[in-house]
């Protein structure tokens, strides 16, 4: 393979696109599915035909490709499935949308048939906007693998579920309670309703007992379904109202006679401990109207307005009808008193409109059977989640979970595969469409409701794979290895991934499921339209790159929290990548080795020893954390890393072999910053695919074509230097501290100054001269045994097992240095205190482990030597 140059500036428009679809021509994201490597597979979580790329994407697809490039360089045959889902309602509304704001049209005028051409026709106009921009993010994913929710596969899949489930039983129709989005017009399942806390009142109404001067007083929050009201109920145990049960009362408004109930969910200490019963619309009266064979009387229409049961209400909408009846009870006498009362309100999650329960024949799934599986391989540690405290959630919600209502008033999505006999009216679910009823002959006719969303994405793991089909993918990468998704949707996606799993294929769909929060403006507040404070993050990639968004994204982030967004972060990002440029275009110049090969390790010196010893542990913290998904610290790891050790230390350090004379010297310096940099770009590069790309392709790596292809690094014994990293930590602890006293003086760097070391450990700082000399201008280093040969007129620093002494008059005034000794000598002191009172607390001594109580031992000696130092220095100065 041909070296390239790196450019001069960090530009990464120059080169992120070119790179992208040299991964792509090489085939680098392509899995196998009969190779006999481990597999590692994940499905991305589909994103709606109709987006856009949000911040929450930006941050779910990062994080999944971090894991999958990671995966891949450690030798694993990987699978990233990408596609995106139909999104009923979301597509629906949006086409809809255009039709009528274009062309004045509803669906109703084109027929089912044209408004699904139409909306196809939307699909792929616009359904590929959001796969190319996740291509921008730099995403590995299979793209020949590609796969939508409506596809002919996943199509056969969700027919083939929904008539498995019939046939058991678990799935079926009935009239019961839904909630309906009156907006949408459409059932919507529990958990597509989101809960607000709203003002709003109690109405407290008379109910007059027929035939007495008696009368109930019972509060309600939607006084409007009153004209539905079938019963009022009272626990059977209330005293105050045993003699009514039985009776007949007057319905306010409507003068229909309906009994008074005795019934346990009937709640005495609350209110008046009267409840009106309205089964039609309401989820808790509809089982208490099941038990007492109670009439069910739906006085909405779809659209929320009142129906022919409202008398002359009827034509008036929800809330007008409210209006309007409250008044016609006030004026009857009927209403005692309004009360302020602030309350949780049901709302559509697509579009904020008030949900309204209410009585629908629809398709449900019984869930209390699939919910058994569903909870034991969560509860024996089968599928963990992370962090753990997400399982609490979901189990919380899985042992509770109601029927889930499957069917959508929408033209939109999978049809639902019943056939009804226009003949016999005989109900047929089958797999594959058919035109006469297989029990009389008859003409059929198909149920015009569509399935929810959800139903196919819940097949999304297995049905992206193949199945029903017995397909080599299935055979390998079933089940996938870790689903990675945000809180929000553990009830709408995960859970119901699960049971399907667990199902259908008697496994489960994934090992783990990775769980991630939302990106929240800098202030702390979810990003959202009516805020205006979302961030596009294509906005961001064109002015910062894509790796400084990728690595803004993962920095600090912690599994399961939130982050914040900010610019500075974003400029932060862009710095750290500009900072590893500018170190690789430094190394590339001084480089006329064929090889990023290590020199025998007989030519390698204390300051090589050094780094190999730091690169080797930090590649065991990285790959350490990105196995237990601690992606934000595996990326602090490489930071620290790269900034600190390699760019601020050893960069520095070899300066002086690079520049001299002694070839070995120069050639083993070459030889060991081209292999450091080339695994620490190799380590990097899950987190910033493109830059390390870029920089990788520039090292003389012979025939080898691309990072993507290399060995993620691990840790090696051979590259554990444990005497020589010591030794380098205490020279570069002794340069710090000079120059943190130079920095206080207000030393110049141009000024030079003779450093005199008194330590035992001559064989460390024998040989720093020459970093001393780099690093903290020094004139020159002596390493003494003892202070006889120290001048009077000195400052000096010290550390543990050495001191430093540097000639005042060579550097600055004295009474300023005294001042400083003072300072440093109270710090000391305070130190020596704070030790000595918790060595002085029998608690701490008793109780703390006993390694905790040596150390602060131990720290007391430091401490003291260092202060009897320090005095020594001031008394040497007076």
């Amino acid at each position: 393979m041909e070296q390239k140059n790196l450019e001069k500036v960090y530009n990464p428009k120059e080169f992120e696109e070119k790179i992208y679809e040299m991964w792509s021509e090489n085939g680098y994201f392509g899995a196998d599915p009969v190779s006999k490597k481990e597999a590692f597979s994940i499905v991305i979580p589909p994103p709606n035909v109709t987006g856009q790329l949000h911040m929450g994407h930006a941050l779910n697809v990062t994080l999944q490709d971090i894991l999958v490039r990671y995966k891949r360089m450690a030798g694993f045959e990987t699978l990233w499935v990408p596609g995106y889902d139909h999104a009923g309602i979301a597509t629906q509304i949006k086409v809809e949308e255009v039709l009528r704001k274009e062309e004045g049209l509803t669906r109703y005028d084109l027929g089912r048939e044209k408004f699904l051409d139409r909306v196809w026709d939307w699909k792929n106009k616009y359904g590929s906007t959001i796969v190319n921009q996740i291509k921008r993010m730099g995403c590995s994913c299979d793209w020949s693998r590609e796969r939508f929710t409506m596809d002919e596969g996943c199509s056969k899949a969700v027919r083939r579920v929904f008539v498995d489930l019939y046939e058991k039983g678990l799935i079926y129709q009935g009239s019961r309670i839904i909630n309906w989005c009156p907006n949408c017009i459409t059932a919507l399942s529990d958990a597509e309703v989101e809960y607000q806390e709203q003002a709003g009142h109690f109405w407290h109404i008379k109910y007059p007992v027929k035939d007495s001067d008696e009368y109930v007083i019972l509060a309600t929050t939607r006084p409007e379904t009153l004209l539905g009201d079938t019963a009022v109920a009272v626990n059977p145990n209330d005293e105050r109202y045993k003699h009514l049960v039985g009776k007949t009362l007057i319905l306010p408004l409507v003068g229909r006679e309906i009994p008074l109930i005795a019934d346990d969910y009937v709640d005495m200490e609350f209110g008046t401990g009267v409840v009106k019963i309205t089964p039609a619309h309401d989820p808790n009266d509809f089982e208490v109207g099941l038990r007492h064979n109670l009439e069910q009387i739906k006085v909405l229409n779809d659209d929320a307005t009142v129906n022919e049961h409202g008398g002359k209400y009827c034509g008036l909408d929800r809330y007008e009808a409210r209006k309007q009846m409250v008044k016609d009870l006030e004026e009857q006498g009927l209403l005692v008193e309004v009360e302020d009362h602030a309350h949780n309100v049901g709302q559509c999650y697509r579009c904020g409109t008030t949900v309204e329960p209410m009585t629908s024949k629809q398709w449900f799934v019984k869930m209390e059977p699939l919910a058994v599986e569903a909870l034991r391989v969560v509860k024996d540690g089968t599928i963990s989640f992370i962090p753990d405290r997400f399982s609490k959630t979901y189990l919380n919600w899985m042992e509770n979970v109601h029927d889930w209502c499957i069917s959508r008033q929408l033209w939109w999505g999978h049809r639902i595969p019943a056939f009804y006999c226009d003949k016999c009216g005989e109900t047929t679910v089958s797999e594959h469409d058919i035109t006469t009823c297989p029990k009389c002959g008859g003409n059929v006719k198909q149920d015009e409701d569509v399935l929810d969303t959800w139903f196919s994405s819940a097949l999304w793991p297995f049905s992206t794979l193949g199945w029903p089909e017995d397909t080599e993918e299935l055979k390998k990468f079933y089940p996938t290895s870790v689903l990675v998704t945000a809180y929000d949707i553990i009830f709408f996606w995960v859970a119901r991934m699960i049971f399907s799993g667990m199902e259908q294929k008697k496994e489960m769909p994934f090992k783990h499921v990775f769980i991630h929060g939302i990106v929240r403006d800098e202030q702390g507040r979810k990003m959202s339209k009516s805020l205006g404070n979302g961030i596009d993050p294509l906005k961001v990639i064109d002015e910062y790159g894509t790796d400084a968004l990728r690595f803004t994204l993962v920095t600090g982030n912690s599994p399961g929290n939130d982050i914040r967004f900010s610019w500075d972060r974003v400029a932060s990002s862009r710095n750290f990548a500009n900072k590893i440029w500018n170190a690789s275009r430094f190394v590339l110049m001084n480089l006329n080795v064929d090889s990023c090969d290590l020199p025998d390790e007989s030519l390698l010196q204390t300051e090589d020893k050094w780094i190999l010893s730091r690169l080797n542990k930090v590649a065991a913290q990285v790959n350490e954390n990105l196995d237990k998904y601690e992606l934000g610290i595996a990326s602090a790891n490489l930071y620290d890393f790269i900034w600190d050790e390699f760019c601020d230390w050893y960069i520095e350090l070899v300066k002086p072999r690079l520049y001299g004379e002694d070839k070995d010297a120069n050639e083993s310096a070459q030889r060991v910053l081209c292999y450091v940099l080339s695994k620490t770009l190799c380590l990097l590069h899950p987190f910033m695919p493109f830059i390390t790309e870029e920089i990788w392709q520039c090292l003389p790596h012979g025939e080898e074509e691309s990072i993507m292809v290399q060995a993620y690094p691990t840790y090696s014994d051979a590259l554990s230097f444990e005497q020589e990293e010591n030794k380098m930590e205490q020279i570069m602890q002794m340069i710090k501290s000079i120059r943190n006293l130079r920095s206080e003086m207000n030393v110049p760097p141009s000024r030079k100054a003779q450093v005199m070391v008194v330590t035992e450990a001559s064989d460390v700082f024998g040989s720093a001269s020459p970093f001393f000399e780099k690093l903290c201008s020094a004139s020159g280093l002596t390493v003494l045994a003892d202070e006889s040969g120290i001048p009077e007129d000195t400052v000096s620093v010290v550390i543990p097992g050495a001191k430093a002494f540097l000639p005042l008059g060579e550097l600055v005034d004295k009474q300023k240095e005294l001042e400083r000794l003072e300072k440093e000598k109270s710090r000391l002191e305070d130190e020596i205190k704070r030790v000595d009172g918790k060595l002085a607390n029998e608690k701490f001594v008793s109780k703390a482990p006993a390694h905790l109580v040596e150390q602060e031992r131990e720290k007391k000696q430091k401490y003291q030597e260092m202060l009897d130092e320090i005095l020594a220095s001031i008394e040497k100065m007076k």
